[in-house]
């Protein structure tokens, strides 16, 4: 028999999946006594645990990682668990007894902050057990939970979306945009990005709020720059900034956690997440292309600003730092982990692009860019007492091509095959390289990475 808790967590019970089993195998009606009773609320318990994780944003072999340290500080014998984008379903093993239960988590999103603090709660949990230290209870891991789980966000809405206005105008010029096109952007973001954080917080569906805040990024970047004409301000790329003001809805974390997880051969959850970036990338790109398809814009490359090496390098640094400041902290993540997570991107980024200027291949340049963060994140993640991916990831995020992939989208709409198959190829093998260069740093930095068990 079987029933839906309120969060969509389907407990089943009987032969096939709980119970104890007798000396010939045989599993008999179940019948809990105290034990099996214990390992009922120690099974939800270490649920639980991964259903934050994987609601924060976390990649399945974290949140498998988590559970099992959950469950085994509070008596588990051996924790098995099979997790997705969205659903977990996770076998307890105490004795002869066992228990398997199905979770299925509706929110998508990332919340930095959270996944800090769960991952120094499991870990802490962890090596009390392994100190012999006083064992942990059912009652005081809930109680942290509710603690956890209940934490506000760190920034308010208009907060939120400044940080996500700051990001886009580093990008704005990283896309080769002046003083106009940054000024924008800046303005047409922030409004984009508020409407998308009231609109998730409401539970709206997140692919129909993708494509509203597309629009309204878009529309407010075209009317800036219609009013800035009308004043007399000429100077415009729109090419530039129009696709800059679009791109905090790029869905990093989920594609950069979805090719770490392909690469531990987690095929499930990284295709999920990897679908889910598509399909996230393909509705703001239609929108932007419908867009504009009806105001008569192209989404050409842009010539670089004729700037002096020395000016260029040092505007190259400062748009570094603030993109990947401004997207650590849209993802909520406290300062000090926002401000490592920018000066690793800072470091790699303006070294990525110093690499295309020689002469690399764009895909050979974000792989070592990646490989350089990934090995920075080693470092820095512990000093901080936070996880390496909420400091490797905001630092990738402004790697991630969202303007090539945007480009694709928008000569497949309009039948140019073979410019979207171009432009397309690229995005992809960049975000392969980001995601091969993140993989070579976890191999060289963590043993359960480099072998497999």
């Amino acid at each position: 028999m079987a029933d839906r808790g309120e969060e969509g967590q389907l407990t089943t019970a009987g032969p096939l999946v709980g119970g104890r089993s007798d000396d010939n195998g045989r599993v008999p009606t179940p019948d809990p006594d105290l034990d099996e009773l214990e390992l009922i609320r120690r099974s939800g318990v270490a649920l639980r645990t991964g259903k934050l994780c994987l609601s924060a944003g976390h990649g399945s072999y974290r949140v498998k990682a988590a559970m099992a340290r959950v469950a085994h500080a509070l008596g588990v014998d051996r924790h098995e668990a099979h997790v997705t984008l969205t659903e977990i379903t996770a076998t307890s093993h105490r004795g002869q007894s066992f228990r398997t239960e199905v979770a299925e988590v509706r929110t998508i999103g990332v919340n930095a902050d959270r996944l800090a603090e769960l991952e120094r709660f499991t870990r802490g949990l962890d090596e009390r057990r392994r100190a012999h230290a006083e064992p942990a209870t059912v009652e005081g891991v809930s109680a942290e939970l509710d603690r956890i789980s209940a934490k506000p966000p760190l920034y308010p809405v208009l907060l939120n979306a400044a940080w996500a206005a700051i990001a886009c105008a580093a990008f704005a010029f990283l896309n080769n945009g002046g003083p106009v096109e940054i000024l924008a952007v800046l303005v047409a973001a922030g409004l984009g990005q508020a409407v998308r954080r009231i609109l998730l917080h409401r539970g709206w569906n997140q692919f129909g709020v993708t494509m509203l805040a597309a629009a309204v990024a878009s529309l407010a970047y075209l009317a800036i720059v219609g009013v800035l004409r009308l004043a007399g301000v000429t100077a415009v790329q729109h090419e530039s900034g129009y696709l800059s003001a679009v791109l905090f809805l790029i869905p990093g974390f989920a594609l950069v956690t979805a090719a770490l997880d392909l690469a531990k051969l987690d095929f499930s959850a990284g295709i999920a997440r990897l679908a889910y970036g598509l399909m996230i990338v393909t509705s703001a790109a239609l929108v932007v292309w419908g867009v504009s398809a009806t105001v008569g814009l192209q989404p050409h490359p842009v010539e670089p600003l004729a700037l002096a090496p020395g000016a260029l390098l040092a505007l190259r640094l400062a748009a570094s730092w603030l993109g990947v400041l401004g997207f650590a902290l849209m993802f909520n993540s406290p300062c000090p982990m926002a401000i490592g997570a920018a000066s690793i991107g800072m470091v790699a980024n303006v070294g990525r692009l110093e690499l295309i200027g020689l002469g690399m291949p764009i895909q050979a340049a974000a792989a070592a860019a990646a490989l350089v963060v990934g090995l920075l994140a080693a470092v820095v993640g512990p000093r901080l007492d936070v996880p390496t991916i909420t400091v490797s990831v905001p630092a990738v995020v402004i790697m991630v091509p969202g303007v090539t992939a945007y480009r694709a989208v928008y000569y497949l709409s309009t039948g140019e095959t073979i410019r979207a198959l171009d432009y397309g190829v690229q995005a992809c093998l960049v975000v392969l390289a980001l995601a091969i260069g993140l993989a070579v740093a976890r191999m060289l930095t963590d043993r359960t990475w480099g072998l497999e068990h």
